[in-house]
């Protein structure tokens, strides 16, 4: 193995030697002269000139090595039944098949596509289709109101759109098309053709400009598509994440810096290999579905599962252990509001004994902060590494993790380990200076960012300069808070916005979060700070508790605040910890802070289209206003 400690002082010293022997790992039709273009800083661009193409990287090259009969895409559908796997020759057949019919639709190189599918094999297929003809996708997650999915479609302005009929959850079916319908109706912008996927659960009824998924995949009804060459700069995807005055941001990724810095984080940070398989438990509709469920797996030539399903409720909290002991999975990555559902409903993990999972090799845990009591439970449950990784739509792959197949690192709990190769982290006070150990401050990473990172914003340059790169210059403002400890790990304490001031004095929530975490009973947690008069203001904790807790829930109340307060400190000021049955989240496991705050702060607040279950917002809604 390379040390981690020399790989990354040379990612550094010479990004442009340590990118360009990375770049050795992709199929090239040019190969890159140069490897990293700063001309034009802020603005950089990785391997201009270069030619590839990504479908075939992740497909047609695995079939000429001789991989063509292993399995490439595995899909596990408890809410329909389903299972069925792919080899790497089926899965570009229908690949290549698709993409001949976006060709029939009029698709060509640069046209953009929008896609609205739930976790289903011809999500996957569409995804890889317009990149093997140039084209770039735009995947919303299936189920988005038609409001938010027509702002999207205004400011992508498909040439098609690719939908389901609909899509499954645990106890109901959700309809798709009229959605999409309500969507096209409100949008400036007309799509010249509608191709969906009907799905038995719910046909929908065509509209004059609908197409069946089926007549186009009819054998011979188009010819299939080969791959068309395009340049390393050109954008393979747009990827819309929320931005802070209701516009949503279009995230571009590229296609050579994405095949580059995927591969190299496939066999250096994960540890995966050609013959390996992966489970990610995510959506394609986000960016560690577009990363680690469709693309790196594949570049890697692993096998990669695609889950339809939750992680408790299909059927229950054994769930992601059955898909390991079934498919032989080596390395199961998640979000961690995942392990606290398992751990809350199977708290001794019952539902784990009997299960083979021996193929297991590590735990990734990503998407939100891995509290220390969440990182040592599924520790001790699993017997394996578990990898807290912190990094975001943005960056499209990790900024600090443990690099497992580099140099494994010691583990600390609360950390997402040390930063990556190609990433100079740098935590900074509010004039822009390093602070030093354990001083807390805005995490920044400095310019350029590493390959497969956002080289922009879709058809706005001056927003990305704006929104990333005008606070401290010279650096990428991550929006999270957090320090640095003595031996250079990161320690990432939540978003800059949920540091509150009590009385003059700087709080970390995520501190707070930790030691309420940490109590046996609690199963997760959430702290805000809400408005008040005297100091400003005043955090709040929100506990849910774990399965078969006794406690009586107002001695549970005053054991929480009274540990944080020894914990922390009486500034800590935290005088109120409420038990309640739910936190509500985006469908990605995010907490949704902000708007707890701001509903209890008696402001006008909007709930986020990404929120998984209203309700639950709805049954707090009278605890955070009183």
């Amino acid at each position: 193995m390379t040390s981690y400690a020399g790989e990354y002082r040379r990612s550094l010293d010479d990004p442009a030697a340590f990118w360009g022997d990375a770049a050795r790992s992709v199929n090239w039709i040019r190969r890159p002269k140069q490897i990293l273009d700063d001309t034009n800083p802020p603005l950089y661009r990785w391997y201009p000139g270069a030619r590839l193409n990504t479908c075939y990287n992740a497909l047609d090259r695995h079939i000429i090595a001789g991989r063509a009969e292993q399995a490439a895409l595995i899909y596990d559908s408890p809410v329909t039944g389903t299972k069925r796997t792919y080899s790497y020759a089926e899965l570009l057949d229908l690949v290549a098949r698709f993409a001949g019919g976006l060709e029939a639709c009029g698709v060509g190189k640069g046209d953009t596509v929008l896609i609205y599918m739930p976790m289903v094999p011809e999500a996957v297929v569409a995804m890889l289709a317009c990149a093997r003809i140039g084209a770039v996708h735009s995947v919303v997650f299936g189920g988005f109101a038609p409001a938010e999915l027509a702002v999207r479609i205004d400011d992508a302005r498909p040439k098609v759109v690719v939908a389901a009929s609909c899509g499954l959850e645990p106890t109901r079916v959700v309809e798709y098309k009229p959605l999409l319908d309500e969507a096209l109706r409100r949008a400036e912008h007309e799509p010249e053709t509608v191709v969906v996927l009907q799905r038995p659960q719910a046909v929908a009824e065509l509209g004059p400009k609908d197409v069946e998924w089926r007549t186009i995949m009819t054998p011979n009804a188009v010819p299939p598509a080969g791959c068309v060459t395009v340049e390393a700069t050109d954008p393979l995807y747009i990827l819309y994440t929320s931005g802070t005055t209701g516009r949503p941001k279009g995230i571009v990724r590229d296609n050579g810096g994405h095949a580059v810095a995927l591969g190299w984080s496939m066999q250096n940070i994960f540890g995966i290999g050609p013959g390996d398989v992966m489970f990610t438990a995510s959506d394609v509709g986000w960016v560690v579905g577009h990363s680690y469920i469709v693309y790196a797996p594949l570049l890697a030539g692993a096998t990669t599962v695609l889950y339809e399903g939750k992680p408790v409720g299909t059927p229950d909290a054994g769930a992601f252990w059955r898909v390991v002991e079934e498919h032989k999975v080596n390395v199961v990555f998640t979000a961690p509001t995942a392990f606290r559902a398992i751990r809350r409903a199977d708290p001794s993990a019952e539902l784990l004994e009997g299960r083979d999972i021996s193929s297991l090799r590590t735990l990734f845990l990503a998407g939100e902060r891995l509290d220390p009591d969440t990182w040592a439970w599924a520790s001790s449950t699993l017997g394996v590494p578990v990898v807290d990784n912190w990094w975001q739509t943005e960056t499209g792959w990790p900024i600090c993790a443990n690099p497992v197949g580099l140099e494994p690192l010691p583990l600390k709990a609360g950390s997402p380990t040390v930063p990556v190769p190609g990433y100079d982290v740098q935590v900074l006070d509010p004039s822009g200076q390093p602070l030093g150990p354990a001083e807390e401050g805005a995490i920044c990473i400095r310019l350029p960012l590493p390959p497969g990172t956002l080289p922009t914003l879709w058809q706005d340059d001056e927003r990305f300069v704006a929104s990333y790169l005008s606070a401290f210059p010279g650096w990428y403002l991550s929006g999270d808070g957090g320090f640095k400890d003595e031996d250079g790990y990161v320690f990432v304490m939540g978003r800059t916005d949920d540091v509150i001031n009590v009385a003059g004095h700087r709080l970390s929530t995520g501190s707070m979060e930790a030691v309420l975490a940490g109590h046996p009973a609690v199963a997760e947690c959430a702290v805000i700070g809400v408005h008040d008069e005297l100091k400003g203001q005043q955090p709040r904790g929100f506990v849910v508790l774990k399965a078969g807790v006794e406690t009586p829930v107002a001695q549970l109340e005053t054991e929480l605040v009274t540990l944080v307060r020894t914990e922390i400190g009486a500034v800590a000021s935290l005088r109120r910890v409420d038990v309640v049955a739910a936190l509500p989240k985006t469908r990605s496991g995010k907490i949704l802070r902000r708007t707890m705050r701001e509903i209890a702060d008696g402001v006008p607040f909007t709930v986020p289209s990404t929120i998984e279950d209203a309700s639950v917002l709805d049954a707090l809604t009278p605890t955070l206003r009183s």
